[in-house]
């Protein structure tokens, strides 16, 4: 009888294999492992909330990447689409009380609406923390390092953290006092790399000389210290000047810890203009079109929730670490029994035994003989245990 069922998934999601599971599952505890043991504890929020709350400065609070319903009293709500601002709505509410800074974590699946494409899915899993209450170069530069150790606990090798300060960006374009709708088009291009676009700003609006070389210096600056001083060179008479030179202090205090190998320095990472309000960063590797990291300092969004308090956080999306990783881990019950048998009492007594010694059991009361029962055994990578004659 043909099934009248849908066999197909809407586009944007996918099921997880149990090698795939087994995989996201072991990254998922390692980095949690390592967000506790840098004293970040973990949270939990709902999967959905009222519309609003990722409305409050989300980078993903649009409404059209927002996935909303209407329950039965009329009020709209909406499936997370990234967890900052859930965790800033709770600590503005259950954790105001509590002394800072706090040092959350949290493991989720948040849901977006956009176009799906290798790396970019609408239902996907993070992980990441937040640090709440710490102000200034010490929590960019905590926050940072953990981030550097994350995806080197994920088991990524060969990646690199870009580092920007969207204050910066902020400092350049209100010296250059241009309308709305030129500052709207400039940091679209910067946000998605587009000199061309850039190109076209600059004679609309006649941007010239020194002007027009700050602009084409946050869309090309891109390597280490040598950036830097190139920047200050730049902009050191600008609004973005003590922007810039907290960036560098960030920079010199992670060199000092040996961590400056995997950093570099891209002031046109922005990553949400309007969310962000200090240092970002972005975390990438060869061969993937998308960042695997990302995160900054957002210093305003908490007082949205009636509760001013600077913040800076990361996330990791899992699915984009285990692309980058380009491997699964085996979905293998190794070192676990079969118990097989005809005495189905026997055989569940038996496994609660073995279960009790932390060992994977699998039952089988089907296989007529121990020759049929090794086989399957066998066919799974178990040790047998026939119980009976």
């Amino acid at each position: 009888m043909a099934s009248n069922l849908p066999l197909q998934l809407p586009a944007g999601v996918s099921d997880l294999l149990p090698p795939e599971a087994a995989a996201l599952r072991q990254l998922e505890q390692r980095l949690l492992n390592c967000f506790r043991s840098w004293g970040y504890q973990e949270v939990m929020t709902p999967t959905f909330e009222f519309a609003t709350t990722f409305q409050a400065g989300s980078p993903a609070g649009e409404e059209g990447a927002l996935y909303k319903f209407i329950d039965c009293q009329g009020r709209v709500l909406a499936l997370r689409p990234e967890m900052t601002a859930p965790i800033a709505r709770l600590v503005a509410t259950s954790l105001r009380r509590r002394e800072l800074p706090l040092r959350l974590g949290y493991s989720a699946r948040v849901f977006r609406y956009e176009e799906p494409q290798a790396g970019r899915r609408r239902e996907f899993h993070q992980a990441g923390v937040e640090l709440i209450g710490a102000g200034g170069v010490a929590g960019d530069v905590e926050i940072i390092a953990l981030a550097v150790e994350s995806l080197a606990q994920a088991g990524l090798e060969d990646f690199r953290l870009g580092l920007g300060q969207v204050a910066v960006t902020k400092g350049v374009l209100q010296d250059l006092a241009l309308p709305p709708e030129a500052v709207a088009g400039i940091k679209s291009a910067l946000a998605s790399k587009d000199l061309v676009a850039l190109e076209r700003i600059y004679d609309e609006y006649h941007l010239e000389g020194e002007r027009r070389r700050r602009l084409e210096l946050l869309a090309t600056i891109h390597g280490g210290r040598e950036a830097l001083e190139e920047a200050r060179a730049c902009f050191g008479r600008t609004a973005a000047a003590a922007s810039l030179a907290e960036l560098s202090r960030v920079w010199e205090a992670l060199g000092a810890a040996g961590l400056e190998k995997w950093l570099f320095i891209d002031l046109g990472i922005l990553r949400d203009f309007d969310y962000y309000t200090g240092i970002v960063f972005e975390g990438y590797v060869p061969g993937l079109g998308a960042p695997v990291c990302g995160g900054g300092r957002y210093d305003g969004l908490l007082a949205q929730f009636g509760y001013p308090c600077p913040a800076t956080g990361f996330a990791l999306g899992l699915e984009r670490l285990l692309l980058a990783r380009g491997e699964t881990a085996p979905a293998s019950l190794a070192g676990g029994y079969l118990v097989a048998g005809r005495d189905l009492a026997a055989l569940l007594k038996r496994a609660r035994e073995l279960r009790s010694k932390g060992t994977a059991v699998v039952l089988d009361g089907e296989s007529r003989s121990r020759q049929e029962a090794a086989a399957r055994a066998a066919a799974r990578g178990l040790n047998l245990e026939w119980i009976g004659e």
